[in-house]
């Protein structure tokens, strides 16, 4: 049962990521963190999300252009990811899941809220590195990367494309700093090396599919479903 699990975890996470760009780490921790601790649930996400997110990053224009404008902010998420690792992995690990299900209701209510903020240029150099470290503190602790980086992204004025890149460079910073952290920790052991390396085949499956059905669904629909199935998610996370 665990295995079918997890392979229909990453199947549905990886067509998340194909149909909107994003969504892996967050879909695979909401459904792993229901049947596996949450350090556990971690450690097997963490070659899928690699592996995807490198794909995405470098698939964009503007890798160069993009590092050196928001390396403050990734140097503050992976410092934050390692520093908040313990969370994730300690005796506290019931409060950790609690904590992924509260990310995954206030990221699911911004979704379905359609909230769009604005940051202007001048105030990236002490914005950005505080969103970094607030991100990775979160992802330490819940496994979980997006929030506030994605709606600080979304707000600093990126074409798509450059969006797309951008969220694949933080994704991918957010997933080689929650590895460390675990090692740090010592929870990702070799067990869950192999499991994770398992979980990629399902992972690129479902970012097929999803790529294939991307260009058959409006991408607004499908995003209100995926943040409702959120918010149903991170309820159950919290409640349980």
């Amino acid at each position: 049962m665990l295995w079918i699990l997890i392979g229909a975890t990453f199947l549905l996470a990886g067509l998340v990521k194909g149909v909107i760009g994003m969504g892996l780490p967050t879909v695979a921790m909401g459904l792993l963190a229901l049947a596996l601790p949450p350090a556990e649930a971690a450690a097997i996400l963490v070659v899928p999300s690699l592996v995807t997110n490198v794909w995405q990053l470098l698939s964009g224009p503007r890798f160069a252009a993009l590092a050196r404008r928001l390396w403050p902010m990734m140097a503050a998420v992976l410092l934050g990811t390692v520093a908040g690792a313990g969370v994730l992995a300690g005796n506290v690990a019931g409060l950790a899941k609690i904590g992924l299900g509260v990310a995954l209701l206030v990221y699911a209510a911004v979704g379905l809220a359609g909230v769009r903020l604005s940051v202007a240029a001048r105030h990236e150099p002490w914005l950005g590195p505080l969103v970094g470290a607030a991100t990775g503190l979160v992802t330490g602790a819940t496994g979980v990367f997006v929030i506030p980086a994605v709606p600080y992204l979304q707000a600093i004025g990126l074409e798509r494309d450059e969006l797309v890149q951008a969220l694949g460079l933080s994704f991918t910073v957010s997933t080689v700093a929650l590895a460390i952290g675990l090692l740090r920790v010592d929870a990702w052991h070799a067990q869950s090396v192999w499991i994770s390396l398992l979980a990629l085949v399902p992972a690129l499956a479902g970012m097929q599919a999803g790529t294939w059905l991307r260009r058959r669904i409006a991408a607004a629909t499908f995003r209100r479903v995926f943040f409702a199935g959120l918010l149903v998610l991170g309820a159950t996370l919290v409640l349980a």
